[in-house]
């Protein structure tokens, strides 16, 4: 009797904990690709960024001498978001004083790992940015 009590107890209880943590871990939604007018970002002056949705969190355009280069802003370590400090040509992540070089590599601080790199590709009046190495292969390139 005293495991069904328990085993309902606990039926119960988990029916209310459940969209808690749902609410406070939300699933991650990274899309495939992610379009955007061309005209908002032509103009852009090398080593300026310019930030864009990727899914529920925030990209990074950032503009050099040979393109566009686009990152996941948000640091490796505990998943604040990262600036950008074209002064420095690093990026930055305030939370615990993480840095990493102008390609996204990690090189002070306790960021483990690099930040997310995205594929740019300009067709026409877009920018394309696609996950790294997730362009469709049928698409001229």
């Amino acid at each position: 009797m005293n495991s069904f009590l328990v085993g309902g107890m606990a039926a119960f209880f988990s029916s209310f904990l459940y969209p808690i943590i749902k609410f406070l871990f939300p699933p991650v939604i990274e899309p495939d690709k992610v379009t955007l007018e061309y005209t908002d970002y032509n103009d852009m002056s090398p080593y300026t960024t310019q930030m864009f949705a990727w899914g529920n969190k925030p990209g990074i355009l950032v503009k050099k001498a040979g393109g566009y280069h686009a990152f996941i802003a948000v640091c490796t370590h505990l998943d604040c978001n990262v600036s950008f400090m074209p002064e420095k040509r690093m990026f930055y992540c305030a939370c615990h004083d993480g840095w990493y070089d102008e390609n996204g590599v990690n090189i002070a601080g306790p960021p483990p790992s690099p930040l997310k790199k995205l594929d740019v590709e300009l067709d026409g009046e877009n920018l394309i940015i696609f996950k790294k190495g997730g362009k469709n292969e049928t698409r001229k390139t």
